[in-house]
């Protein structure tokens, strides 16, 4: 028997009854041979994090563009946040941590420069809009293609929970569901963690009835977030917190709206953010021949507008300005003066 064999039985007879098995995958778009050692889900795991998307989410924001400190939140680190706390309830729960693991991932493989700044200006100036969440899947589905493969041919379960992680749409594997509940665990707490660090909010400032349910310090909010989701969701097909957690987070969530990431300051950075990007969009527009050849094979199929939008939205924060820079700022010369 392979090792991909043994682990696959291991699942059947271990995992819970509600757990999804990587031997009952849904499949690939595209049938390939399987791995002697790995499961489908380890395998999409491993192509997740060896993609140039996943190593470009280090250099994202995550909220604070170009914080002056060494221990700010970027879209790499809200990621590696993310499938820790997925994984510990997966675990708890008895669920399959490898799929939880690749979905976790591979989530925010989408996001644009400049955090949801980006994201909000692509989606006003792409005619066919722009969401993270699906820009995502199109990354793994498109983008990330080598000379054997079209894209990384992920398989359905992990695709589904990629672009189902926030939106109208549950994930259809609970492994799915509970990624959503880790992004939004994650964000929320790690964001107060930040602002409190910026100097924006303080411990202080935070709802007493929200910090009475959940805590007050970083840890115990996840803690005690994680458990509820773990105690409210054992035994049933959904994966869900107990209300008054649920409220408690969702009243943290508004007051992150009120006094961080709707303030002047972020005011101030969303719109240079959106001059940046509406110019290299621009730009690109007019002169698409510039772009990289992996991006003009796109305008070649699907149009300028499509290749535009995946070049711009694919850049760092450093590199999308870096280009403004070069594209639109006159050089100094030696000599001047």
């Amino acid at each position: 028997m392979l090792i991909r064999e043994e682990i696959e039985k291991r699942e059947i007879e271990i995992l819970s009854p509600l757990a999804a098995k990587s031997a009952y995958s849904k499949g690939r778009a595209m049938e390939e041979e399987k791995c002697h050692m790995r499961t489908d889900f380890q395998r999409d795991r491993d192509r997740i994090i060896h993609s140039k998307a996943f190593r470009r989410l280090m250099h994202k924001t995550q909220v604070f563009l170009a914080p002056e400190g060494d221990h700010f939140r970027t879209r790499l680190t809200h990621t590696i946040e993310v499938s820790q706390i997925a994984r510990t309830i997966a675990r708890s729960l008895n669920l399959n941590e490898d799929l939880t693991e690749a979905i976790a991932l591979g989530h925010d493989l989408g996001h644009t420069p400049f955090g949801h700044n980006g994201e909000d200006v692509l989606n006003s100036v792409h005619p066919g809009g722009f969401e993270h969440n699906v820009q995502s899947l199109r990354v793994a589905d498109v983008l990330e293609s080598t000379a054997s493969r079209t894209g990384m041919n992920l398989t359905a379960e992990v695709r589904d929970g990629m672009v189902n992680h926030t939106g109208p749409i549950k994930p259809f594997t609970l492994e799915g569901q509970i990624v959503r509940r880790s992004d939004q665990i994650a964000y929320v707490n790690h964001d107060i963690d930040d602002a409190v660090r910026a100097g924006v909010i303080s411990l202080s400032d935070l709802p007493r009835k929200a910090i009475k349910q959940v805590g007050l310090t970083h840890g115990e909010r996840v803690g005690n977030m994680i458990k509820s989701v773990v105690r409210h969701s054992e035994g049933k097909n959904e994966a869900a917190m107990e209300p008054e957690i649920w409220d408690a987070l969702l009243e943290l969530r508004e007051f992150m709206f009120e006094r961080v990431y709707s303030r002047d300051w972020a005011n101030d950075e969303s719109r240079k953010t959106h001059h940046i990007i509406t110019e290299l969009v621009g730009y690109y527009m007019d002169h698409p021949g510039q772009m990289p050849n992996e991006y003009m094979e796109i305008v070649y199929r699907e149009g300028t507008q499509r290749g535009v939008c995946d070049y711009v939205a694919c850049m760092t924060d450093a590199y999308a300005v870096k280009t403004y820079q070069k594209l639109f700022i006159p050089p100094f010369f030696d000599g001047i003066g």
